[in-house]
């Protein structure tokens, strides 16, 4: 591949440069790439960047080229002191680590070409030994790298603190990462007391973004509004397919789909020198390393085959990324855990097995090929299901067209808050107003009301009068009406700042007491009284928790789950992208509805979407089979469909077809469950997806099921869905999460670390007495946090008030004995717990011979099987 040549802007930025600098850069590099052409100056004369680009796009040193100019300059001059200049903050550990590698090797390439002081670079995190943390005391790093956590607890640090009191630039990478859940929520609080209370000017703030939506909302998430935004983020060339592994997705047996997957990967893993493989869970990962090895078997070695996940020690995770830098693995098979960007060499393929949900991580995967701005990012996502098809289809078109999902930032998490206020009174007493002003300077708080915070000082300062229940003040007020520390609090700091919540296994007991196994609280947290769920091979039903000893069930034998095991793990469709199939799905059905035939909306398919053939008829087969079905009433972006079916078991099942993202629909599904359950005076069971949700009566009542949403108010829907989730496990759960942040329990006392089973326990014990405190913070905070982070309320209501508007139409279809094609994946999703994989997609090929039947007997000439495709099976040149 030829080096470009350099251009005019690119001189002139060498110019500004140290000349030893420019001479390495242009010899290692050559040019520049355009989010360094763009950043690098910025940098230099001092101003906030947001660089947003994808991986292999020169990132790092489009942050760090200008810092370490400037102290290449101040080592030059004799003034280069013993202390920390830039602080380097990133949400992993092991990308910490990464960083600090690749920043040593530019140092010591400079280093042996001009006579120059060293640069010092260190790693201070959870795993740094106390020793080296000394050493950095003794002789500070004049570049820190450190994680969200540390960064706090380092602020905490009196003799610390003076270490880090003078830093001119602060990096935070991955920052997409951050801004999207409670740690960025930290981090923002903790820069800015560290900019107000340690260094008490502004420094000079620099973020590192892969691709993320909307870039002015993570620019203010940084630094408010004085940010300069670069880019980059296409401008690395992507070559993005969709694959069918077999060529009718609804006829093929299970033998058939597995084998076509397998064999698609493996012809795709041979062709390719280094090829990353990601599922959407943990337990899919090790089964999808387990079947590739026996497909390659005799074409690679096992050896050669990587896994890589969350749930494995961090000595075999470090082990795989070895190896991939090194080039001696032909593919490594991957849940999310290598989506950031940890350095793991050069990739020239990317499979994702199944949709990524959202067009960001569909763009942040793929980009991890070609780990150059020169080469192409080349990514294939094989398809397993029709549903599957379409969203992907949809997906990939949004990447081309560069439509990214918008990025969600928490607003006011409260017991961040409370850290953050007891972080300041550790640094610097401040008046109740000052503390106020300070923490609205972060974005996170930048609309947090007065009340807010003065029920969350008053808490911290013990005014809810719970001492009899050991929930002891934090702070005190002194006589110049200062907020200070009391007691242990600097300790108790140290040992339980932070916001990532430990996950327990959950014990699962019979009436009986008798003990059947274990869950993950991930898992638990998702139950609600009645829910079915398989364990060890059987069907319970969820009866409660047993006072924070884990929960108790009853024999469900031969009922149909509502919440499948691998629910807790599996991405959610994002709000836009789920529009966007909604409104594809609307384009194909006007397109029906006009009279155009089946060549017309596949040459259509075909040129828009770059899809084949015929994947394009099993799209069009599939919306003209559901248009059909409901009288032209295809669910779409502006309809909502409820369908009525009745199954064998004498059930009568609400299907309501509401495509705007698992979160949205989760709200939704929730208050609606609660209207019917009220209308009906019974229990309900209800299944979530991420296409809509089923709510499941115990007979044939009749009910108008389209009532339950016109009953539902937008400015009342936060009061409905807080009761609704109050007697659920996941308020039981997030609420010890929340306390823990709060420091109300602790995690750690005096050293000892407390197991979480019992502090589960004390959070049950007074869970009951502060439901009846007005307004008690960490329960305010528990749902806030379930209700516009886990789940999204501002969605649902931005929903309903459409339905109010007459925005969004809603119908019904039925009642019918025979659920439409789109309801069989809503409906058959819970069966992968209980049947095999080849009798649920027998399940789905006989739930489509009785839509076939159906529409025969409506007078609909239908085929059942793709006999016009002569088209050769899916490769990697086809165009699919």
């Amino acid at each position: 591949m030829s080096v470009p040549r350099v251009t005019r802007e690119d001189q002139e930025i060498l110019s500004t440069l140290r000349p030893y600098v420019s001479s390495w850069f242009s010899r290692k590099y050559g040019t520049f790439t355009p989010p360094q052409r763009a950043a690098i100056p910025l940098i230099k004369q001092g101003r906030n960047v947001l660089i947003s680009s994808p991986t292999g796009t020169g990132k790092t040193l489009s942050a760090f080229l200008a810092v370490l100019d400037e102290l290449f300059a101040l080592g030059e001059s004799g003034k280069l002191e013993d202390r920390v200049y830039a602080l380097y903050v990133s949400p992993l550990r092991a990308l910490g680590n990464d960083m600090r590698r690749n920043l040593l090797e530019p140092l010591m390439e400079i280093r042996s070409a001009a006579s120059i002081p060293e640069i010092r670079v260190a790693v201070r995190t959870g795993d740094t030994p106390s020793y080296q943390r000394q050493k950095m005391l003794r002789t500070p790093p004049h570049i820190l790298i450190t994680t969200p956590e540390s960064f706090g607890i380092a602020l905490a640090s009196p003799r610390f603190r003076q270490v880090i009191s003078n830093v001119k630039w602060l990096i935070v990478d991955e920052i997409h990462e951050l801004a999207s859940n409670k740690r960025g929520a930290h981090l923002s609080g903790l820069i800015e007391v560290y900019e107000s209370l340690v260094v008490r000017r502004a420094v000079v703030r620099i973020g590192l973004s892969a691709t993320v939506s909307p870039l002015t909302e993570v620019a203010k998430y940084l630094g408010g509004k004085d940010v300069e935004i670069v880019d980059a983020r296409f401008v690395k060339p992507a070559d993005i397919r969709v694959v069918s592994p077999v060529r009718d997705l609804v006829r093929a047996d299970e033998g058939e789909v597995q084998s076509g997957i397998y064999k698609t990967m493996a012809d795709l893993i041979r062709r390719h020198r280094t090829t990353l493989v990601f599922t959407n869970t943990r337990s899919a990962t090790e089964r999808v390393a387990y079947k590739l090895a026996k497909a390659l078997d005799g074409v690679i070695t096992p050896e050669e085959i990587g896994v890589h996940h969350s749930s494995l020690s961090r000595d075999i995770r470090l082990e795989v990324e070895e190896k991939l830098k090194r080039g001696e693995l032909k593919a490594v098979i991957s849940s999310t855990s290598l989506e950031l960007g940890i350095d793991i060499g050069y990739l020239d393929l990317v499979v994702l097995l199944g949709s990524p949900k959202s067009v960001s991580r569909l763009l942040q995967r793929i980009g991890r090929a070609g780990h150059h701005i020169r080469r192409e990012s080349k990514g294939r996502i094989i398809v397993v299901d029709r549903d599957d098809l379409v969203e992907c289809s949809v997906l990939a078109q949004l990447a081309r067209d560069r439509k990214i999902d918008s990025v969600h930032i928490p607003m006011n998490p409260l017991d961040v808050l409370s850290q953050v206020i007891m972080l300041s009174s550790l640094i610097e007493p401040l008046t109740a107003d000052e503390l106020y002003n300070l923490v609205r300077r972060s974005y996170n708080f930048s609309t947090l009301s007065r009340e807010d915070f003065d029920v969350v000082l008053n808490y911290l300062l013990g005014k809810f009068g719970l001492e009899e229940r050991k929930i002891y003040a934090k702070l005190r007020i002194d006589e110049n009406g200062k907020v200070r520390p009391k007691g242990l609090l600097r300790m108790m700091y140290y040992m339980n700042s932070g916001t990532i919540p430990d996950q327990a296994h959950v014990p699962v007991f019979t009436e009986r007491r008798k003990y059947v196994g274990n869950l993950e609280e991930e898992f638990v947290e998702l139950l609600t009284p009645g829910d079915i769920f398989v364990l060890g091979g059987r069907t319970y039903e969820f009866l409660g928790s047993r006072g924070g000893q884990g929960i108790l069930v009853r024999d469900a034998e031969g009922q149909r789950p509502t919440v499948p095991s691998w629910f807790s793990e599996m991405l959610p469709l994002a709000f836009d992208s789920a529009l966007e199939v909604g409104k594809f799905r609307g384009t194909i059905a006007d397109m029906i509805k006009q009279g155009k035939d089946e060549e017309e909306v596949v040459s259509y398919l075909q040129s828009s979407y770059k899809v084949s053939s015929w994947a394009a008829r099993s799209i069009y087969r599939y919306i003209l089979e559901e248009y059909l079905f409901t009288g032209g009433l295809v669910p779409k972006d502006d309809l909502v469909l409820i369908e009525v079916y009745d199954d064998e078991e004498g059930r009568r099942n609400l299907v309501f077809h509401t495509l705007y993202g698992r979160r949205t629909v989760d709200a939704l599904s929730r208050a609606v469950a609660s209207v019917v359950t009220d209308d009906l005076g019974v229990d309900v069971k209800l299944s979530v997806t991420d296409n809509g949700f089923v709510i499941t009566l115990p007979e044939k009542a009749n009910y108008d099921p389209k009532q339950a949403l016109m009953k539902l108010d937008p400015s009342s829907l936060y009061e409905v869905l807080s009761r609704v989730i109050m007697r659920t496990e996941m308020l039981k759960r997030r609420f010890r999460h929340c306390a823990e942040r709060s420091f109300m329990i602790l995690r750690n006392y005096k050293g000892t670390e407390l197991r979480i089973d019992r502090r589960q326990m004390r959070v049950q014990a007074v869970l009951d007495v502060i439901k009846e405190l007005d307004e008690f913070p960490v329960l305010k905070e528990t749902i806030r946090e379930i209700l516009e982070d886990y789940m999204d309320i501002a969605k649902a209501r931005w929903v309903l008030s459409g339905i109010k508007e007459g925005k969004i139409r809603v119908e019904a279809v039925g009642p019918n004995s025979v659920p439409s094609p789109f309801a069989h994946n809503m409906l058959l999703k819970e069966y992968g717990d209980i049947v095999l994989a080849e009798d649920k997609r027998d399940l789905l090929r006989k739930l489509h011979d009785k839509v076939i039947d159906f529409l025969r007997q409506k007078g609909f000439d239908v085929q059942l099987k793709y006999t016009s495709i002569d088209e050769p099976e899916a490769s990697d040149e086809a165009s699919t």
